[in-house]
């Protein structure tokens, strides 16, 4: 029920967004503009990421893989306007018809950022934690557990799970050496356990980083030189110890633009964060750069309307040139 109340608020919210022409000014702006749409899902359904892929294809959007936006970088092609890179974070099982085949049917690019022991075990920790707080067998949420110290939540997930089996949720090894064989997939680490790396000290961290890299690298027989921080969270010590590592490019859950500015910084990468279950109406917003903007402008006057117009607002979030307001 909240749930469903969240999304039917949401819809009709971003429905506001695109019937008084924010939308299509956004778009219009994001079209015009340096600055490319990262895009980041966990698991979506197959019409969902089909849904995406064809809605920035007819708004004249243009797909580029993790290769290319290096290449942007180091100044060998051109900034693309217009251009949109996805990427998945996690390994989900699910992944491999819902969106590796929908990528390859339509011959659009996508990057999945795999952790590395729910790949071995089966399951990511937080559905062993599902599991035992349905079962009342915890008093905790996974989100408690993402705020404590590392050494914290291993010990209570190892006690959950002697406890529970939730089966295998994540891809297996032969899949993911499979898909790594296609043309537009290409594979990046996620951590080795999806710990929330600003909770763990200086080895856990290298750890982390330097094995879940070396195992994949195993299975798949390539380099691995991108990353996404587990929950998008980081801190300039990540940064500098995926820099140690020789990582090349790493990416956040900031909600930005990917600019000439923002790829000065090859380990803060932002993204906007597609949501699965969410309406086509909220995702659309998500996708073109205004959902989390907006709402963190409105988030300050929750009684009160804001002083500035919906344009004015975008106008100030879009990376400068482009045309003008409609």
């Amino acid at each position: 029920m909240r749930k469903s109340l969240r999304n039917l608020v949401c819809q009709v919210v971003a429905h506001s967004f695109i019937l008084t022409g924010v939308v299509r000014y956004a778009t219009r702006k994001a079209l015009n503009s340096k600055c490319i749409l990262s895009l980041y899902f966990h698991k979506p359904s197959k019409a969902e990421f089909e849904w995406c892929i064809q809605w920035l294809k007819k708004n004249g959007f243009r797909f580029i893989s993790l290769d290319d936006v290096e290449r942007v970088k180091n100044g060998e092609i051109p900034f693309p306007k217009g251009s949109v890179l996805l990427t998945v974070d996690d390994g989900w099982r699910s992944n491999v018809p819902n969106v590796v085949e929908v990528a390859i049917r339509h011959e659009v690019p996508v990057t999945i950022f795999v952790s590395t022991s729910p790949v071995e075990e089966g399951a990511y920790w937080w559905s062993y934690v599902h599991q035992a707080k349905q079962k009342g067998l915890i008093p905790y949420t996974k989100y408690e557990l993402k705020k404590m110290p590392e050494q914290t939540r291993v010990g209570i997930l190892q006690e959950i799970k002697k406890k529970v089996n939730p089966g295998r949720d994540a891809m297996t090894v032969d899949e993911v050496k499979t898909i790594s064989a296609y043309p537009y997939i290409t594979i990046g680490a996620h951590t080795h356990t999806h710990p929330i790396l600003i909770n763990c000290n200086q080895k856990q961290i290298y750890e982390e980083l330097k094995i879940s890299r070396q195992k994949l690298e195993s299975w798949i027989g390539k380099e691995v030189d991108y990353f996404a921080y587990p929950n998008g969270d980081y801190s300039t010590r990540e940064a500098q110890i995926l820099k140690n590592l020789k990582y090349r490019l790493a990416f956040s859950s900031d909600p930005k633009y990917l600019t000439p500015e923002s790829l000065r910084n090859s380990f803060t990468l932002p993204r906007f964060g597609f949501l699965e279950g969410a309406s086509t109406a909220e995702n659309i917003c998500r996708m073109i750069g205004i959902w989390q903007p907006l709402m963190m402008k409105l988030s300050r006057f929750p009684y009160l309307k804001p002083k500035k117009n919906n344009k004015e607002i975008i106008q100030e979030s879009m990376p400068k040139g482009g045309p003008s307001p409609a």
